[in-house]
């Protein structure tokens, strides 16, 4: 399954694409939360799922319980449901927002079944999203380049026993902190960065170097036959150090560094058009949509 963050009027959405059942789980306490407008709606859920299951709602016994990365970067079970089951959730929950998030949420689906049958559409969707937010064509084409190569090695550890989320992320950081000589945590810290993708902040060459990491992580573990997380972890380490040695051999030649705390945050507000006959504008930093 494949875990994403979706925003709705600022607030994170957790959800996870199932390729088998081809349809979107989102995290129910992230929904209970954007609606109810809870301090704590984790209690608000529990206190809904219990009142729901008295009076007999099937609502609650179609959710299915998946780990999701938590605001501590640990994973944890929660309840989950598809767009049907939620609908079905959001009828219990008196919310001035309900029915835009009914319509935000028939989006998303409806969006990611566009890019299953087409997959030409999400690479136009997002090449038109970074033009918008200012990035050179230059920097698009090496940010694609990159997912096509992270892609393919995610793709390869998925068929070679690297199941869980947290060992995808570990892996990464492995090879991130091999090649860069920094966590993924303390390279977002040092671009300043809270919640954002950190590759949609990289220089190009930060890019580059993380594309050389990631295929040579690949090219090591398809050599070795690597099966399982200790043998990728291992191949993770090996390609890291192989992008590590290019880096310090191009420092040493321009006297600059790779790994820099330049970001493109000042580029992140931008107008992109029209929802329900309203200009708005977007904030990457902050990932709201805000009427202008």
């Amino acid at each position: 399954m494949d875990e994403k963050i979706a925003i709705f009027e600022g607030k994170k959405i957790r959800k996870v694409w199932d390729k088998n059942a081809e349809k979107w789980y989102f995290s129910v306490v992230d929904v209970v939360g954007v609606l109810s407008n809870s301090p704590d709606p984790r209690n608000y859920w529990k206190v809904l799922k219990n009142r729901l299951k008295k009076e007999g709602n099937q609502s609650v016994t179609k959710c299915n319980q998946l780990k999701l990365q938590s605001s501590d970067g640990k994973f944890y079970t929660t309840d989950t449901a598809d767009t049907e089951v939620m609908f079905r959730i959001i009828q219990s929950i008196p919310s001035p927002n309900a029915e835009p998030f009914k319509l935000w949420l028939a989006k998303v689906g409806h969006e990611r079944i566009e890019e299953i049958q087409d997959p030409e559409k999400s690479l136009k969707r997002a090449r038109e999203n970074w033009q918008k937010y200012g990035r050179s064509e230059k920097w698009i084409q090496q940010r694609m380049m990159g997912q096509e190569t992270r892609n393919k090695l995610t793709d390869y550890w998925k068929e070679h026993e690297v199941t869980k989320q947290e060992e995808f992320a570990i892996l990464t950081n492995v090879i991130h902190e091999e090649w860069s000589g920094i966590t993924v945590s303390k390279h977002k810290d040092l671009k300043k960065l809270d919640k954002q993708n950190l590759r949609d902040h990289m220089s190009e060459a930060e890019l580059i170097f993380t594309a050389l990491a990631e295929l040579s992580t690949r090219q090591i573990a398809e050599k070795d036959e690597a099966t399982g997380f200790i043998p990728n972890k291992v191949a993770g380490i090996k390609g890291g150090s192989i992008a590590k040695n290019a880096r310090k051999e191009l420092e040493s030649k321009t006297g600059k560094s790779v790994v820099t705390g330049s970001n493109f945050l000042t580029n992140a507000k931008v107008q992109i058009g029209t929802r329900d006959d309203n200009l708005v504008e977007v904030d990457a930093n902050k990932g709201i949509v805000r009427k202008v």
